[in-house]
Order: C-alpha cells, then structure tokens, then sequence
C-alpha cells in the first residue's frame, strides 16, 4: 500500500515539473526578443525629407542664389524728383552709336524721355544730345547695374566708386559750325575696360543725380548684323 502511494506521488511529482517546463518555454516563446526591437529614434536621428527638400535645388535644378532676375530695359529715362531740381534740366536725351543701326530708324530718333536707345556693343562710340537748358555742369557716369537707385539720390559720385567704369561731360558744343546739330558729348566702350552686362547711365547735373537709363553691352559686334527692327526689339526684352 506504502508503495502504490509511493508511486502515484512520484508521477505527480514528475507532472508537475513537466507542467512548469512548458510553461517556462510558453512564456519564453512570446517575448520578443532585444534583438528585434525597433530602437527609438531621438529627434535629431534620421533625415526630415520637408527639410531637405527646402535645402535643396529648387526648380529648375537652380538654388535660390541662382535664380536671381535680370534686369528689364524699357528705353525710359527715370527722372529723380527732388526739391532743388529744375525739371526743365532734362527734358529727354538722344543717344547713337557709331557701329550699331541706322540713322533712319534706332539712331536717327528725336530726343525724348522714352525710346531712348540703350543697347550698345562694346568697341563702340556713344554720343549723348540731350534736351536741356542747360549749357554747362551735366554729366553722365557710367556704373554698374543697380536696383536700388534710391541710392543715386544721396551718392557722393566719384571715380573711386567700386561699380565706376567711366564718366561723359555733357555740354553745349558752342564751337562747333552747327552745335545744335553736333554731340555734346561722347564716350568709348572699351573692351578692355567693361564686360558685357547692364549698366546705368546717370545723369547729374552740378554733381547731383537728375535721371537714370538702364542699358546693356554686349560683345563686341554681337548686334553689328542686327536690323534695326531685332535692335527694337532688344530694347523690349
């Protein structure tokens, strides 16, 4: 009797560690493992894609720094209004060229505040005729191209200006046979001295800017083959 007691609490015993075994492995079966949990990411890991899109080239291929707008002729005399101007110092200007159109058409034009010529090739000879009643004291620097001519208005104009390239004294050509007939003024586009590119005339008058006309140069005889209508249609573009 002590024996089959003897028996039956053994295989119990036995059970019961078979039991705890398959428990132990069940639980052990569905615990992920530390090898397959995806690790946190801290906010400064990985790459926001919004981010590096707003770096990147923008459209076109082209960054911000190099979609810059260019410049917009329109052949039109900006006048600078200012209390101390006499109105009546410029009253519009015409300006040829020795290389480039015709004296029927683009270099033939009255003197006027709109439709003045502003294309010119380099190696050229620029002659200013301006409308004013003033005799002496005008003239016109030659500068770089700038988009705040609210600058203009307070400069202190001098040779030593970093977007200098040349100045034009303008006055009233008393010796000449015709003067009325006759330039009041010239200049020389040097290659050697501008690149192609725009440029602002300003014209002064007793050192003080009265107006501005935004021009460009090309390479020399880049505009020597064009008819005076593809010349017209240069200044629009």
């Amino acid at each position: 009797m002590f024996r089959k007691h003897h028996s039956i609490c053994f295989l119990l015993i036995v059970m019961l560690l078979v039991t705890l075994a398959a428990c132990g492995k069940g639980n052990d079966s569905t615990k992920p493992s530390d090898s397959n949990q995806p690790t946190e990411q801290s906010p400064t890991q990985g790459t926001d894609k919004s981010q590096e899109n707003s770096n990147s080239k923008t459209d076109g291929g082209q960054s911000d720094d190099e979609m810059i707008v260019p410049a917009k002729l329109t052949g039109t005399l900006n006048l600078i209004e200012m209390d101390d101007r006499d109105p009546s110092i410029l009253r519009g200007v015409r300006i040829i060229g020795n290389n480039v159109g015709t004296q029927d058409d683009i270099n033939g034009k009255e003197s006027s505040l709109t439709g003045v010529r502003c294309i010119f090739d380099l190696n050229e000879w620029v002659e200013f005729y301006p409308d004013t009643d003033a005799e002496y004291y005008l003239r016109v620097w030659i500068l770089k191209h700038r988009d705040d001519h609210e600058y203009y208005k307070t400069c202190k104009f001098s040779d030593l200006m970093p977007e200098f390239v040349t100045y034009c004294d303008l006055h009233y050509p008393v010796d000449e046979e015709k003067p009325d007939e006759w330039y009041w003024g010239n200049f020389y586009l040097n290659p050697e001295d501008c690149e192609p590119g725009y440029y602002d005339f300003v014209f002064t008058y007793e050192g003080k800017a009265i107006a501005t006309l935004l021009t460009r140069f090309y390479k020399e005889e880049e505009l020597s083959s064009k008819s005076d209508a593809e010349l017209e249609k240069l200044m629009r573009e």
